[in-house]
């Protein structure tokens, strides 16, 4: 098997931890609670600066990687599972010796969360689930994603891109946001067809995270724009049902990257649910002692 790493866009302060026959890049900012955020398709870990800036070193520590395949971490051709994200991500965390980080996930990235959920349930003190399908991939679907995939790797990322950037954010929102609008189209651009292939073709046979809900514990913060059209607040709202410990928050004004669209008030919620988290694990933990 060939691997590949991939220099992108322009990065400040980050570090690259060997792990599982991988580099993957991240930034590590910040003191106190640790928060990881897992970036979506076809991103990197640049779209969380502004969550980065909120909340590191104002009590959290912000770890935010590259996922395999994206930004700078290693490109691995074929197939990327759901699995292999979450278990390179709980290795990154073995690597910055950390056993127990609060989760925040978007679009993929929530799908990757729900996995780390699943595979590692005690490393999870809080989920933060952001656009996210916890449903199979339908039929229909995965030919989709395989097409897709076939695409990138053929024609590369641009022509995706443009197609692709209204969706991600709303229409309105571009016109408005033009310094978003660029970022959102620079991190497309660069992001490497070869990983983003093999990502949509792990997505394709993704696992069915929906009888997974109703077994969550940690606390879990449900966010969703208001006119997002991959994954509408009616899908946010059925987690709720399903989530027993869990509260859904919808981002007037945003599509489907409420974090970038609508940063301010994002940022609020976020911090409002992460210091609930933070200060319920710091009373259960002085009631064990």
């Amino acid at each position: 098997m060939t691997y590949q790493t991939t220099k992108t866009a322009k990065y400040t302060n980050t570090d690259s931890a060997s792990v599982r026959g991988i580099n993957v890049d991240y930034t590590d900012h910040g003191a106190g609670c640790p928060v990881l955020f897992i970036h979506g398709h076809p991103f990197d870990q640049t779209m969380w600066r502004p969550q980065v800036k909120a909340l590191a070193g104002r009590g959290y520590r912000t770890i935010v990687p590259d996922l395999r395949g994206y930004g700078r971490s290693t490109v691995v051709p074929g197939v990327t599972p759901m699995d292999a994200f979450a278990r390179d991500l709980a290795a990154l965390l073995d690597h910055l010796g950390l056993d127990v980080v609060n989760v925040v996930g978007l679009s993929m990235g929530g799908q990757v969360a729900l996995e780390m959920y699943r595979l590692f349930p005690d490393r999870v003190d809080s989920l933060t689930l952001v656009a996210t399908n916890p449903m199979p991939e339908t039929a229909q679907g995965r030919l989709a994603r395989e097409r897709l995939a076939a695409r990138l790797r053929e024609q590369g990322m641009r022509g995706y891109a443009d197609d692709m950037l209204v969706g991600m954010m709303t229409a309105e929102n571009v016109r408005a946001l033009p310094s978003v609008a660029d970022h959102v189209r620079t991190m497309m651009y660069a992001a490497p067809p070869e990983g983003a292939a093999a990502a949509q073709l792990g997505r394709a046979r993704r696992p069915d995270h929906t009888l997974l809900l109703k077994r969550i514990c940690a606390p879990t913060l449900l966010l969703v724009g208001q006119h997002d059209r991959f994954t509408p607040p009616e899908g946010a709202e059925l987690m709720h049902v399903q989530v027993p410990d869990s509260i859904v928050e919808i981002i007037e004004g945003a599509g489907h990257l409420p974090n970038l669209e609508r940063p301010e008030r994002f940022n609020e919620v976020l911090r409002r649910f992460l210091d609930q988290a933070r200060d319920r694990t710091r009373a259960l933990s002085n009631t064990r002692s």
